[in-house]
């Protein structure tokens, strides 16, 4: 019988800042830009910024023209 489905291998994933780990996927090996130990949000050295919700925005218009 004719196999149809996608085989998995253990892929082993590098990343462009050194770090390696290893996936289940259809690829032997994968090349990423980032990872979790070099991207800026996962390593502290991007701040999160909190941004109004439109409704907030709303509300400080109307209180604007109010005004």
């Amino acid at each position: 019988m004719k196999e149809i489905g996608t085989k998995y291998v253990d892929t082993k994933v590098t990343c462009a800042c050194g770090n390696t780990f290893t996936v289940k996927s259809n690829k032997s090996e994968l090349h990423i830009e980032t990872c979790d130990k070099c991207h800026p949000h996962y390593t502290g050295q991007q701040l999160s910024t909190s941004k109004k919700g439109n409704v907030e925005k709303f509300k400080a218009k109307l209180e604007k023209k109010a005004a």
